[in-house]
């Protein structure tokens, strides 16, 4: 059974290779897009069932396979197969449901739900049934709120067959960018560019104070443009940075937070952002380059944020740097892995320069991971055939969970549009925020916020696409402004309490507090609370507008989340007395305001700035000014 799970999954795997690199096509197979997406279903769904035990969880299966998981694997095979071979002649009859489709439809639906709970637990789950449930009651809804209420057959059957449902663009995106990105990931990490980033952050970071902590914000930086996956960036970086920066003082549920807040950046980081983001580019019908172009000041500044209250929280604890003996030389770093920054070339040009879709960069960019690899040993190891084989394989492994996502978000986003409750919901919102912009955007994080407990980002901008960004849009923010805006507020369901999975998984490595760790995580992260709200206004900050206009904009930002970082920290060149922490948080806010947010931004710039000066200025002053002599 482990060879079959094994072959299974290195199938999943080779198959999206070539439906991204159109390889089916090319030798004739021409099939419509939902075919080939039900038919690596027919593959994803046998192995997750086998794979993943009913209990749940992403360790795999250590014991032999019950007779109710084989039997899973087999009617999900079959009948992932049957809709892959009949979709041209059934998905048009949702008046008629044939048998045949009906039973089909109903059976696939039911293992998509317990696929999805074992793979992401029982509030995705709960969810996804909620608004099948809100599709059939529909009609019966109060007031404006009141929408149709479909037929539980004819639901079924259109959320199995209709391009727009189970088999639509959230699974699309999975089945080729996703895995793609997933494999490129693979093949760096085999070859040591795990190792590689790590030792580069390290070199660079070590020797300044509180170096742990600035080594898990630039491997996690780093790490985040492979991965955009908040608990892989934990485990994987968090594993090193965590016990280095608890070793040198930070408090466990400090430590953890960092880690937690510095991975979760990973899906807001171009190049290659969360799943998320592919997605965004999907509903804008836009390049992904555009939406990766649009979130680099931002995520920019998300850094630099948490940079600073790193090195302030070192400060004000006296936290040393690491040991010169432990602190890697840079060029000796960068002597043994020179060229695993190519394949990011690669990538970057493919994406922003070679006009080629998200996929097909990503093939380009792991093709050359991959060659280097071969070619170039890494510490005096090269990748093999048996190192391939994994790449493919834990890939294959490794998507299981975002496949069920996928079709999750099909499911939800068909039963909304079908039944017309999305549209309803919209309207709902807009009167609850009164036709006010402030308001619609208050509700709209507040929204997010509590959708995203428990669940993935991805579901939650799914789900807020769907419902929000219209009724943002309505009121005329700009597209990408309103798309991007409700995938910030979803990116916080990681590191938001009372259910944060990023900042639990880290707290767990540190064996810190979780809720402690929560709460000190949303504390290092406040930018991801405050500057959607900004570039809702102006889109500078989204690279919009007169490109000096953009760098007064960017520069003004950096200013003011230091002074803000400071007053939340309550330290700047020695400890900030209450008042003080006060003054620092409004000249930041001033200095935050685009130019273009507000007519009088201009002005309130100058304010900020002069504020700034001073408050500078008397620190220094103060910093210089010699102790008093003691008698």
């Amino acid at each position: 059974m482990k060879k079959l799970v094994s072959i299974l999954a290195v199938a999943l795997t080779c198959c999206v290779i070539a439906l991204s690199a159109d390889l089916f096509r090319l030798a004739g197979l021409a099939l419509y897009t939902e075919q080939y997406l039900a038919g690596l279903l027919a593959i994803a769904m046998p192995l997750l069932f086998l794979n993943v035990p009913a209990r749940g969880g992403r360790e795999g299966r250590s014991g032999p396979v019950p007779w109710y998981d084989a039997l899973a694997a087999a009617v999900s095979f079959v009948t992932a197969s049957y809709i892959a071979v009949r979709y041209a002649a059934l998905s048009d009859l949702v008046s008629r449901r044939p048998w045949d489709g009906l039973l089909a439809a109903s059976v696939i639906l039911a293992l998509f739900l317990e696929g999805l709970r074992r793979t992401l637990g029982m509030p995705l789950v709960v969810t996804t049934a909620g608004f099948f449930v809100l599709a059939l009651v529909g009609g019966l809804l109060p007031g404006d709120l009141a929408a149709r209420s479909i037929p539980l057959d004819r639901l079924a059957y259109y959320l199995a067959w209709d391009s727009s449902a189970s088999l639509g663009l959230p699974l699309k995106i999975v089945a080729t960018v996703v895995v793609i990105y997933n494999l490129f990931g693979q093949a760096l990490f085999k070859s040591g560019g795990s190792t590689f980033f790590t030792d580069v952050s390290m070199a660079l970071m070590g020797k300044y104070r509180g170096g742990p902590a600035k080594i898990a914000i630039v491997g996690s930086s780093l790490f985040g443009t492979i991965s955009g996956n908040v608990v892989s960036n934990v485990l994987t970086v968090g594993v090193v940075t965590i016990p280095l920066m608890k070793r040198v003082g930070f408090r466990a549920h400090m430590a953890a937070a960092i880690e937690a807040c510095a991975s979760t950046g990973g899906q807001l980081m171009p190049p290659v952002m969360g799943v998320a983001a592919f997605i965004m580019a999907e509903f804008l019908q836009v390049p992904y380059s555009q939406v990766a172009l649009a979130a680099t000041i931002p995520a920019v500044l998300f850094y630099v944020a948490l940079f600073i209250q790193v090195d302030l929280e070192a400060a004000r604890s006296k936290i040393l740097p690491m040991p010169a003996d432990q602190i890697p030389k840079v060029s000796s770093v960068l002597k043994s892995g020179w060229y695993f920054p190519i394949p990011f070339v690669v990538l970057i040009y493919a994406l922003f320069w070679g006009g080629y879709e998200a996929e097909t960069a990503g093939l380009l960019a792991t093709a050359a991971a991959v060659v280097f690899g071969l070619a170039v040993p890494f510490r005096g190891k090269r990748i093999g055939l048996r190192d391939l084989y994994d790449m493919l394989r834990e890939t294959g492994l490794g998507v299981l969970d975002l496949f069920m996502i996928g079709a999750a978000a099909g499911i939800i986003i068909g039963s909304l549009n079908y039944s017309g409750v999305g549209f309803t919901l919209t309207l709902v919102l807009l009167r609850l925020a009164g036709e006010s912009l402030w308001g619609l955007l208050v509700l709209a994080a507040i929204v997010s916020i509590i959708l995203g407990m428990g669940m993935p980002t991805v579901g939650v901008y799914i789900l807020l696409a769907t419902l929000v960004a219209p009724a943002l849009i309505k009121l005329g923010i700009a597209p990408m402004a309103a798309h991007m805006f409700i995938m910030y507020y979803g990116c916080l369901s990681m590191i938001t309490p009372p259910v944060a999975i990023g900042a639990f998984a880290a707290a767990n490595l540190a064996g810190a507090d979780p809720m402690r760790t929560g709460y000190a995580a949303m504390r290092f992260g406040w930018t991801v609370f405050v500057i959607p709200f900004l570039f809702v206004f102006s889109g500078t900050l989204l690279m919009e507008g007169h490109p000096l206009i953009i760098l007064l904009d960017s520069v003004t930002a950096v200013a003011g989340v230091w002074l803000i970082s400071a007053a939340g920290m309550g330290y700047a060149l020695r400890p900030l007395a209450v008042p003080y922490r006060l003054f620092y948080a409004a000249a930041g806010l001033f200095l935050l305001i685009p130019l273009e947010a507000l007519e009088i931004g201009r002005w309130i710039n100058i304010a900020g700035a002069c504020m700034a000066v001073a408050l500078l200025l008397r620190e220094r002053g103060m910093h210089r000014k010699p102790a008093p002599a003691k008698d």
